[in-house]
């Protein structure tokens, strides 16, 4: 067997998550007690009783310190990755679990990723829309014709048949109509509060690229394959430039599943919380293995599977 971890990104969060595993697993409870940031982290994740869990300074934190805690959790038990790989914020998350980060340096970076993005995406008439049924030739086309009102990208090539542009809202409506004109099945806008993986999104990653002046990087123990490459990093990049770029441009989440294929992966754990990673492999590599872990009983499911 060859085993990959896929960690989900932000969306994918609930009031709940986690909670069932802090009162189960001490390790897990010792990483979210551990969280060094500016709120209470267990009562947004576990209850989110100010309604701010949506919020991306409190999701980015929540998510990873959850990540986190689960593939201790998993560690313990022996299940440990030969490859890693996240959607968006999940690669901090993949990079943490191949000692790049120590749990607490994921969080701590996850947090402050989460207010750059904020803070950059402040004010802006912006917006993003998942675009099924189209490919991505002809979406960049629609993108294309539309750029002259505005900024628009392809800001995750997901699954085939499943992209999503960003950008400046004109922009991004115009590219949405021009799709379905192109065949696009469906269009549909998603509740979110900044251009994600565009261009917009420089200032955060100027603000990383400073921030990650002051972090020691470790070598990772197993290779993770990036978003803005869509495979391992190569010879002449380096992990703090390719997170740079991460923030403010295309995540190719497709191409890495096809990756992952190629190097002989056969079996996936999505650590969650959600399923949407487990979908995208499914339409990308549907000979491959994938299992979904966010709670007890689904660790002990996994467990059992991969014993047996």
């Amino acid at each position: 067997m060859s085993l990959a971890f896929l960690y989900a990104g932000q969306g994918s969060q609930h009031p709940g998550m986690g909670a069932d595993l802090y009162e189960a697993y001490p390790v897990f409870k010792e990483i979210l007690d551990s969280a060094q940031v500016d709120f209470d982290l267990k009562a947004v994740s576990f209850t989110d009783p100010d309604g701010v869990l949506n919020q991306t300074e409190y999701t980015q934190p929540c998510m990873v310190a959850f990540a986190a805690g689960m593939t201790a959790i998993l560690a313990q038990l022996g299940i440990t990755p030969d490859y890693a790989a996240g959607l968006s914020l999940g690669e901090y998350s993949a990079l943490q679990c191949a000692g790049v980060f120590t749990a607490q340096q994921a969080i701590s970076l996850a947090a402050f990723r989460g207010k750059a993005m904020a803070s950059a995406a402040s004010g802006m008439a912006c917006g993003m829309t998942a675009v099924l049924g189209l490919d991505r030739e002809k979406l960049q086309q629609a993108c294309d014709q539309a750029s002259g009102l505005g900024v628009v990208e392809i800001a995750n090539y997901n699954c085939p048949g499943q992209l999503v542009i960003g950008g400046q809202k004109e922009a991004v409506d115009k590219a949405a109509a021009l799709a379905k004109e192109l065949g696009a099945k469906r269009c549909m806008p998603l509740k979110v509060s900044g251009p994600f993986h565009t261009s917009l999104l420089r200032p955060a990653g100027d603000a990383l690229r400073e921030k990650f002046q002051e972090i020691t990087f470790g070598t990772p123990r197993f290779p993770v394959l990036f978003n803005c490459l869509g495979r391992e990093m190569g010879e002449t990049d380096t992990i703090p430039a390719l997170l740079e770029k991460q923030v403010q441009s295309s995540v190719y989440m497709e191409d890495t599943i096809r990756r992952l294929e190629e190097l002989g992966v056969d079996t996936i754990v999505e650590i969650g919380p959600g399923k949407a990673l487990s979908g995208f492999v499914k339409k990308t590599a549907p000979s491959i293995k994938t299992y979904a872990v966010e709670t007890c009983a689904d660790i002990e499911a996994l467990s059992a599977a991969l014993k047996g």
